[in-house]
């Protein structure tokens, strides 16, 4: 359905710090990263696409979050919630509302809402139902 996700940002070191250790939560694979172009990206599996893309923007104005924009990222297992969650708090972001059940999306929605360093706004969500040990 996506070719890429492109979150803007304006401190690329910062930012891919705090990506980073998501991505690798989250199972996803770095595609490139470009210090001197202030752009990286990941997905998941062997393809190209989709992509999650952090970068500069292009016409070299500020990048602003927007009022309204969410990008929510899929994970496997409510503890991969728990941990983006503790990984984004640890790593310069912002909490906005800790992981947990969301019944009013449905039943097994368990999600985490957080801000990055930028204010850039994301969830990490399972939407499998808890598994017993």
């Amino acid at each position: 359905m996506f070719s890429h996700i492109f979150i803007g940002i304006n401190d690329f070191e910062g930012a891919f710090a705090f990506y980073r250790p998501l991505a690798v939560a989250l199972g996803l694979n770095l595609r490139f990263s470009d210090a001197d172009a202030g752009w990286a990206a990941w997905n998941k599996g062997d393809g190209f696409r989709p992509l999650l893309v952090i970068g500069r923007p292009f016409d070299g104005n500020p990048a602003t979050p927007g009022n309204g924009q969410m990008t929510a990222l899929l994970a496997g297992t409510r503890a991969i919630v728990d941990e983006c969650h503790r990984l984004a708090l640890a790593n310069g972001g912002v909490s906005e509302g800790e992981p947990g059940l969301r019944p009013h999306y449905h039943p097994d929605y368990y999600g985490a809402y957080f801000r990055d360093p930028e204010g850039n706004k994301l969830c990490v969500v399972c939407d499998a139902p808890e598994t017993s040990a």
